[in-house]
């Protein structure tokens, strides 16, 4: 076998940094990312983009330490360089502030981030209604750069993207020796995976060039995430919710949380309503599956349901993926022999 064709379903965060990642590790392979919506119609581009972790239930805590380590080192290779505008990767610092004292007063992913320490008594009397809080420094990604970003080098770099919807993964069958899924919340109908479900996301972006520290309440609902163009209010997590219109009343309650924080945004303007549905489930997939049909075998790499996760997670999920795909590439170049009875 010369060279290895593998398609890339989804064309999320998930699947294009699966895809670049892919490309540049995987010798003697061409790179194909399927999907039928590309940027800026994707869920991840409603996504504020700020490297703080979502923890999941079911997924071992150190390996969600790996993977958000993996990720911060990479977009802080990115953040360095001269790419970092292009990108859209930057540094912000802030705070994640608490009305209650929390159950973990130092997360697991506390040494990863810059500078990660208690907030000061002084400090916190800007927060008047939060007891303890967190200063910390970390990385922000935003999607509507980052995106357009990846695509760009994942096709430097000889792979193609074709707008497609995908019904069957055996439709991929026989034009692709591997197929690597990063379909996120289409899963569920992709591959019957009933435990992955919509986690409603609605935000805010408002002007309001004078914020420029992020500000996060300790439950993850209420944050100020500032960006290069636009402030990101939010937020909330309505889980089975497939509802992708703005909710007015939703959108003032949120306001006013994030006024609450920070009182300067009462004079926000040109303020969007923006809906996602982030693929949530208690573990993220991350594992081979080898189909089977009609003595057809079709090798499948997962790589979904990152929830709320997804920026956080999705260099270091895209390099797990990375050496699953090797592996299948290594059983499909080992010849078959056959015992001698």
């Amino acid at each position: 076998m010369d060279t290895v064709r593998i398609a890339v379903v989804g064309a999320g965060v998930i699947g294009l940094s699966t895809a670049m990642c892919i490309s540049q590790l995987v010798p003697r392979c061409s790179v194909t990312v399927l999907s039928d919506k590309f940027t800026p119609e994707t869920t991840s581009n409603v996504a504020a983009g700020m490297l703080i972790p979502h923890r999941y239930p079911d997924t071992p805590v150190p390996t969600q330490k790996r993977w958000f380590s993996e990720t911060f080192q990479h977009l802080s290779t990115i953040a360095k360089s001269a790419e970092a505008a292009d990108a859209g990767v930057h540094l912000v610092s802030g705070w994640q502030v608490f009305q209650h004292a929390p159950h973990e007063e130092v997360p697991f992913w506390a040494d990863v981030v810059l500078g990660f320490r208690k907030m000061t008594e002084a400090e916190l009397k800007r927060f008047p209604q939060h007891v303890f809080g967190q200063a910390f420094t970390t990385l922000q990604c935003e999607t509507s750069a980052y995106l357009p970003w990846l695509q760009k080098r994942i096709q430097e770099g000889g792979g193609l993207l074709l707008t497609r919807r995908i019904e069957d993964l055996w439709e991929l069958q026989p034009s692709f020796d591997i197929v690597v899924n990063c379909s996120g919340l289409g899963s569920r109908q992709l591959v019957g995976d009933s435990t992955i479900s919509p986690l409603r996301g609605q935000v805010l972006r408002a002007h309001a060039p004078w914020v420029k520290h992020f500000i996060r309440d300790g439950s993850g609902l209420t944050y100020v995430y500032p960006g290069t163009s636009y402030v990101t209010l939010g937020g909330t997590r309505q889980k089975g919710d497939w509802n992708l219109s703005p909710d007015a009343g939703l959108s003032r309650e949120m306001y006013s949380r994030c006024c609450a924080l920070e009182p300067s945004l009462h004079r926000a303007c040109n303020i969007e309503e923006r809906v996602g549905l982030r693929p949530s489930r208690p573990a993220v997939r991350l594992q081979k599956e080898v189909l089977v049909r009609g003595g057809q075998r079709l090798p499948v790499v997962h790589n979904y349901g990152h929830g709320s996760g997804g920026i956080s997670m999705h260099w270091g999920s895209a390099l797990e993926a990375t050496r699953l795909v090797m592996e299948c590439i290594h059983t499909l170049r080992t010849p078959v022999t056959l015992s001698k009875m």
